[in-house]
């Protein structure tokens, strides 16, 4: 008897995204973060993989018992099955799967897929209606098309390290997948816009091209515009904004953290007549961000002493009944206790099979008709790949035996 596809309670009401099928074949985080995304809201996903050569993110980070913690949650919704691209008869699986399908999520290096027969036109002969992802590290051309590229690159290249970390310090990158997160979100939403335009413009099935370079470059703001307008390099600042002040991460009492924000005028008034300093708000350089932000020693100075003086809690209430914007800096044992987290359910139960009940990130929005849901968590290298071939492309017991003791699958 075949195994069957995962039995899972279904969402609480129709998922935004039935009906539609993704083919994640990419690996690491972009894109297969990507498929997890569209996967809450509803998405049939079958994560491709090599037969001996699982996903690295699977290992990626913590674990317990053997069970890749990260992988929990990066392959949660996902049928699981084995597939080896390179072979002849493994391209022709993904084709007759591609040929059902709506999504094709890769990260290969460009050109990989055109080497195995499994080029967007290939892709396309097979479905025409089908959106092609293609998120890798500099994007389908250029001269650095064909290097290797993660995350860390694009954090770099971006311009995003060159402005973080202190002035006297040296350029920061993040601690954890920034790029990949922010760029898998940008392809989540590159592949609903293709979408979009296929079932109501009526357009064909296109190519997404998205190099992981980009999306952080987008977040830069105004800088380029500034740099070409006005040849202006901005610096690393800390904590500080060069947009207004108050602006910083604060010591208190208790040996806490607090961040203060004035991004509006009437709080960064607020906030100077808490702290017991309202002369300040009467000077004419305090009417605008730009110009707080050059008396930013001045105002961190009085800021700082206020808040060093009270215990965090203290601090929160007093700025909460003065309507002036902070906030706790949490660890994440402060996220899970967090009230306002809990009413969110942003970090929910699920279900494991072998871990017992988890906790994970929950869905990243709440759709107030069709809600995303977490069905189940990521689940071993290849489980669903008979059930998958089976019931998808009607392949019998002794057509998936052949094709395992080819390696194929």
């Amino acid at each position: 008897m075949e195994p069957s596809l995962p039995r899972a309670a279904p969402p609480p009401a129709p998922a935004a995204l039935r009906g539609v099928t993704v083919l994640d074949c990419a690996t690491l985080f972009a894109g297969p973060l990507a498929a997890t995304v569209l996967g809450d809201y509803g998405a049939d996903v079958i994560k491709i993989e090599h037969p001996a050569r699982p996903d690295p993110a699977r290992t990626h980070g913590p674990s317990k018992d053997g069970e890749g913690l990260w992988w929990k949650m990066l392959g949660r919704n996902k049928h699981t099955v084995t597939l080896d691209l390179s072979r002849p008869a493994g391209a022709d699986l993904l084709l007759r799967l591609a040929s059902q399908a709506d999504v094709l999520i890769e990260n290969f290096r460009p050109g990989t897929l055109e080497r195995w027969g499994l080029g967007p036109q290939d892709l396309h002969r097979a479905n025409p209606r089908l959106v092609i992802a293609r998120v890798t590290g500099f994007g389908q051309y250029g001269p650095y098309a064909r290097r290797p590229g993660f995350g860390t690159l694009a954090e770099s290249m971006s311009g995003f390290a060159a402005l973080t970390g202190e002035p006297d310090g040296p350029p920061t990158l993040p601690p954890f997948g920034l790029a990949d997160g922010v760029a898998a979100l940008v392809a989540a939403s590159a592949v609903q816009t293709a979408l979009y335009h296929r079932d109501v413009h009526g357009g064909p099935g296109q190519v997404v091209d998205l190099a992981i370079i980009e999306p952080l470059l987008t977040l830069l703001g105004p800088q380029p515009t500034a740099y070409d307008q006005l040849g202006t390099v901005p610096a690393r600042t800390g904590n500080r904004s060069v947009n207004n002040a108050p602006r910083n991460i604060y010591p208190t009492r208790d040996g806490a953290w607090v961040a203060v924000s004035t991004s509006a005028q009437s709080v960064a008034e607020r906030v100077m007549k808490l702290v017991g300093h309202p002369e300040v708000t009467a000077e004419p350089w305090f009417a605008g961000g730009a110009g707080r932000a050059a008396h930013a020693d001045l105002l961190d100075g009085q800021v700082g002493e206020w808040i060093a003086a009270r215990d965090r809690d203290t601090v929160i209430a007093a700025f909460e009944e003065a309507e002036a914007a902070i906030s706790p800096v949490y660890g994440i044992a402060d996220i899970f206790e967090d009230p306002q987290y809990r009413a969110l359910d942003s970090l929910t139960t699920v279900e494991d099979p072998v871990l017992g009940p988890i906790r994970m990130q929950n869905v990243l929005f709440r759709l107030s008709a069709t809600p995303g849901a977490i069905r189940w968590t990521g689940r071993p290298h290849g489980r669903d790949t008979r059930a998958v071939y089976a019931a998808r492309l009607g392949l019998s017991p002794r057509e998936l035996d052949e094709l395992a003791a080819h390696r194929t699958i």
